[in-house]
This record gives structure tokens, C-alpha cells and sequence, in this order.
């Protein structure tokens, strides 16, 4: 349904001659040429012609003509710029022409069109709606308004025209809510507008009074999702995001009462204002959850929103962005679409986890590539990099038929390090607890406690690691658990499942390793790792498996940790000979059951 607020801006057009009687006039309906001046009068926003004149202008913001000194007039196809002559309070004016007006002809009606503002190079043309993109200042909110009257019908014995607006007007109450006691010194923007006709797609709004925040848009559709209402207040940004689509009608007032809240924004309705009922929403809204650094292209995020989002922007293609986590964050009950979805929609940025924690990621999914990032870089742009970050209490599962699932990554190109996992991680051919492959460069210095179960290709840490990949002081304590495809080649291990990188250095494996099922193909699965074809330098495992390598192409191999022979810290201390010796960072140290890591 359309809503229009026709600002009572009737026009006049009439005779100057006050003394004129009926006998003056010509026969039939034409009137004596040059004679009777068309002049317009109007009262407040009601602006009707009649024979004496007295302004019409463009019905201002609040009804007013204050600031409005000439308007374009058109009749036929001649325009003349007409001059407004406002009464004292401003709610009534004249609009006439002192050389060369407009003359009555006849009592016949004329069609009639005007507008303000005009724009003086060319008064023929009706100039498009182009508002400030700063209107914080009462002129500029003002001076933003457009209005027309066009092609409009005007009689003769009832001389009137009806002006429009040709702006939406928003306006935004706000109110304090949770954590805020006073909403004084808030900045309040729009936001995700059309840059049609050169319009800004910001604008910040004018302080109409108290906790009111008023702009003039030209109309548009605000797509549903998308950032409306921007609030900056305490040093926090918080936006409003509307479930549906946001109609903005020339000549429509929407009016949204907002809480701010320290965790987002509750709309609270919509009240019309002196414009026509534009609609609006009522509903929870929440705040973006991040603020992004143009300087350094970061988004650093501070709540599960943030992050949702923020995976929106890469899978729609900012697929090089930095992401920065200030807080802990907490996806229970989000539905998760991995960042970057496939290979032509890889990430390539960094991200960064600042050791935070992210609990209850839960992905259950038909697509290839599954975990916090689907596809981490790519052959062009390996210098993805995920690092410092927690996962726990995962929950992923990849149900397509040659899927890559893991806690950090599905299918990584990039660099990973200082990352940990827990919880669950089910998929089909290439699963770990880490990535589900990896190709080329590292994995450094990450851990997994996940319970991880696959197919084909199943570790502990990494279901596959191939070409230029390395694997540095990492290491898992969860299950594996392989249910064998009746068809494929098996690979399954405590640490990889299929080995063939450039370096495997410092690593161990507690998991127990089980399989249940049987192949046509070969089957190799071990405590440690299921197929190895490269150096294996200072590694141990210690579960249920008395074969630390299913297969085994070279002849270095991993460690036993037997407890008599071969103890935690023997294990311990010749890691961390061997990570010296790499000029690694890495140590580990034994301060429980179990060795854990720390960078130096």
C-alpha cells in the first residue's frame, strides 16, 4: 500500500485587480489579455489560488515558508521563477511575478506545475532529489527538502494546487535501555542508502530536540537485513537492521522509537509524525557486533552477531578481509555458514583470534567445505592466515559425498597456528580435528581434543596433509574413529591420516584410533598416522594402536610412549630439542598427564 502525506499546500492563482467586477470581463470565458496576472496564495501548508494573490512557495519541512524566496512556476511550456513573499509568521506567503507574470487568458481551467528548489543554470528542469549527506545543522536538514505541485488541474472559481513532498522524512527517538542510563551525546546516522542521482549513502541526522534525530532522504528501498539506523553512543556502535524491506515513499514520515541497549538496539514501534504515515516495524534489532578499520581493511568483532556478519561479507565476495576478535564468542543456537565457501570464494585475509574463545559453533551441512572457515586461501593467495583462536564444544558435520571438515578449516592453503578444538567433527573423505587438508604451507603450534570421524582420509589434526604442507609442534588427544568406505583407499591415524607434506616435526597423538567396516582398496590406519611418505622428526603417540604408521615410505618413524622405556618427558624434551633446533618458538612442558604447548 502506498502512503502519501500531501502537505497541505494548496496554491492559488488569482486576479491582482481587487476592484474587477463580472462586466469587465470579455465575453464567453476569455478574459482581457494581459490583464489578470496569475498570483498564488497560501495559507500554512494549505496553498489555494484565489484572485488576490499572496505567496505559494514550497511548503517547508514543518509547514512553514521561512527561508523560501522564489519558487519555478511553469505554465505550457514556459517556466518563470516566482518570488515568495512570506507573512510574519511564516504560515502563509504570496507568490507573484512583477515583470512579465503569468496572465489569466480565460475561465478555463489551466494545468499547472511548481517546484522548490530550482536550480538557477536551468529553471526548465525539475532538478532530481539530492539531499546532504551531513544535515546536522537545522539549514542543511532544511535545505534538503524538496516539493513539486505537478501538472495539476487549476480552476478558474476554485483555484487550487496541492504541493508533495518529494523527500521521505526519518525520524528516530532514541531511548536508554540496558547499560545506559542517558542517551545524551549520541551521534545517530542513516545508513546502506542509494547513491542514485549522486545522493549520499550516509547521512548524519539532525538534533531536532531532546533525543530526536530527524533526515530528509530521496525516495528508495532499504533491502531488509541491511544496516538502517546507525547509533554511536559510550563508545560503542550499534545499528538497526530492519526484518523487512524499508519502503521510503516521497512524501512519507517514519518515525522508529529505539533502545539502546550496551547489547544492540530494541525497536520499539513506529509513530506518524505531520507527514503521511510512512509504516514501520517493531521487533528486536540487533547492533552489527563489529566496527571496521578502512585504514587497515579490519573488522574487529566483539559479539556472535559481529562474526555471523562478517562471514556475510566474505561469502559475498570481501573475501580479503582482516577479522579481529576483542571478546569471547558464543554461536549456541546460530545457525553457521562457514567463512569462505569454496575455492573461488576462498578467504585470504588474516584472522586473527587474540586468544579468545569461540563456544557452540554448530555446522551440519550438504556443502563440500565445513568448519569455522570452509576454504582457507587458494593457489593464487596462500597468505591466509588463522591463528590464536579457541574452538570449543564444535559441532560439525559435512554430509557431502566428497566433503573436507574440520574445527578450524575444511580445505586450507593457508597458514594456521596457535589454534585449538574441541567438541566433534563428522564428515566423509577428508576429516581432522584441525583442517581437513592441507595443502601447502603450515600448521604450527595447534591442538585438538575433538572426537573426529570420517571416511577415507581421517587424523586427529589433519585428515590429509600434501605438497609444500608442515607440521610443527601440534598435536591431539581425541578419538578417531573410521568408518570404512567400502570402496576407497583408507588412511587413518592418531595425528594425520594421509602424510605426504614436506616436514612432520614435534608432534604427538593419545586418541585411540578405531575403524569398523572393510575396503576393496588398501586400508592403513595407525596410532600416529595412517600413510607417511615423508621425514617424521621427534614424533610420539601413545593410544591403542602398537603400530605408530599404517604405512610407512620412509624409514624415520614416530615414538611409543611406553612409560618405562619412553616417558612423557623424554618425549618432552627431545620436541623441544628437535624445535630449537628449527629455530621454532614452540616449547612444550609437562605440568599435568599430558604435555601441552606454549610459545616462547
Amino acid at each position: 500500500m502506498r502512503h502519501r502525506l500531501f502537505i497541505p499546500a494548496a496554491t492559488a492563482l488569482l486576479f491582482a485587480l481587487a476592484a474587477c467586477t463580472q462586466d469587465e470581463l470579455a465575453g464567453d470565458n476569455r478574459l482581457p489579455e494581459g490583464e489578470y496576472p496569475v498570483v498564488i496564495r497560501a495559507t500554512g501548508l494549505s496553498v489555494e489560488a484565489t484572485p488576490l494573490a499572496a505567496p505559494s512557495t514550497r511548503a517547508a519541512v514543518d509547514g512553514d515558508w521561512q527561508g523560501v524566496t522564489s519558487v519555478a512556476l511553469k505554465m505550457g511550456d514556459a517556466v518563470k521563477e516566482y518570488t515568495v513573499t512570506a507573512s510574519t509568521d511564516f504560515k502563509s506567503a504570496t507568490l507573484s511575478r512583477e515583470n512579465d507574470p503569468y496572465y489569466w487568458t480565460s475561465r478555463d481551467p489551466i494545468t499547472i506545475s511548481a517546484w522548490w528548489p530550482f536550480d538557477n543554470a536551468d529553471i526548465t528542469q525539475m532538478p532530481a532529489v539530492k539531499v546532504a549527506e551531513d544535515q546536522s545543522k537545522l539549514a542543511d536538514f532544511q535545505n534538503s527538502d524538496f516539493i513539486s505541485a505537478e501538472n495539476q488541474k487549476v480552476e478558474f472559481n476554485n483555484p487550487t494546487l496541492e504541493f508533495t513532498h518529494r523527500t521521505a522524512r526519518v525520524t528516530i527517538e532514541l531511548k536508554p535501555g540496558t547499560g545506559f542510563t542517558s542517551v545524551a551525546g549520541a551521534t545517530v546516522s542513516l545508513v546502506s542508502l542509494s547513491a542514485d542521482n549522486g545522493n549520499p549513502t550516509a547521512i548524519k541526522t539532525y538534533n531536532a530536540s531532546g533525543n530526536t534525530y530527524e533526515a530528509l532522504t530521496a525516495p528508495q528501498t532499504v533491502a531488509a537485513g541491511k544496516p538502517f539506523v546507525k547509533v554511536k553512543l559510550g563508545g560503542g556502535t550499534f545499528y538497526f537492521r530492519p526484518q523487512n524491506n524499508v519502503v521510503l515513499e516521497a512524501g512519507s514520515r517514519y518515525k522508529y522509537t529505539v533502545k539502546v541497549n550496551t547489547t544492540g538496539l530494541t525497536l520499539e514501534g513506529c509513530t506518524i509524525g505531520n507527514w503521511a504515515d510512512g509504516g514501520g516495524e517493531s521487533g528486536a534489532a540487533e547492533d552489527l557486533g563489529y566496527i571496521y578499520d578502512s585504514n587497515t581493511n579490519t573488522y574487529t568483532v566483539y559479539n556472535a552477531n559481529g562474526l555471523m556478519n562478517v562471514a556475510e561479507l566474505v561469502n559475498g565476495g570481501k573475501t580479503d578481509i582482516n577479522i579481529t576478535l576483542t571478546a569471547d564468542i558464543d554461536l549456541t543456537g546460530k545457525d553457521w555458514t562457514p567463512i569462505g565457501t569454496d575455492y573461488d570464494n576462498s578467504y585470504t585475509g588474516t584472522f586473527d583470534g587474540g586468544g579468545h574463545t569461540i563456544t557452540g559453533l554448530t555446522v551440519t551441512t550438504n556443502d563440500k567445505y565445513a568448519g569455522l572457515f570452509g576454504y582457507l586461501g587458494n593457489f593464487n593467495n596462500a597468505a591466509a592466515t588463522v591463528k590464536n583462536v579457541v574452538m570449543d564444544g564444535i559441532q560439525i558435520t559435512c554430509n557431502h559425498r566428497s566433503g573436507y571438515a574440520g574445527g578450524v578449516a575444511g580445505y586450507s592453503w593457508g597458514t594456521i597456528e596457535n589454534c585449538s578444538v574441541s567438541g566433534s567433527i563428522s564428515g566423509t573423505i577428508y576429516v581432522g580435528g584441525v583442517v581437513g587438508a592441507q595443502r601447502d604451507r603450515s600448521i604450527t603450534g595447534c591442538s585438538s581434543s575433538a572426537t573426529v570421524k570420517g571416511m577415507v582420509q581421517v587424523g586427529g589434526v589433519a585428515g590429509q596433509t600434501i605438497f609444500g604442507a608442515t607440521l610443527t609442534a601440534c598435536y591431539a588427544t581425541g578419538n578417531v574413529i573410521i568408518e570404512i568406505d567400502p570402496i576407497d583407499n583408507i588412511s587413518g591415524g592418531g595425528l594425520v591420516g594421509f602424510n605426504d607434506g614436506i616436514s612432520l616435526l614435534a608432534c604427538y597423538a593419545t586418541g585411540n584410533v578405531t575403524s569398523t567396516g572393510s575396503s576393496t582398496g588398501y586400508v592403513h590406519i595407525g596410532g600416529f598416522l595412517g600413510d607417511n611418505y615423508i621425514t617424521v622428526t621427534a614424533c610420539y603417540w601413545k593410544n591403542n594402536h602398537e603400530q605408530g604408521i599404517g604405512y610407512n615410505r620412509e624409514s624415520t618413524g614416530a615414538t611409543k610412549v611406553d612409560g618405562s622405556v619412553v616417558t612423557w618427558q623424554k618425549a618432552v624434551d627431545a620436541m623441544n630439542t628437535a624445535l630449537q633446533n628449527a629455530g621454532s618458538e614452540w616449547r612444550y612442558e609437562l605440568k599435568g598427564a599430558l604435555p601441552t604447548l606454549r610459545k616462547q
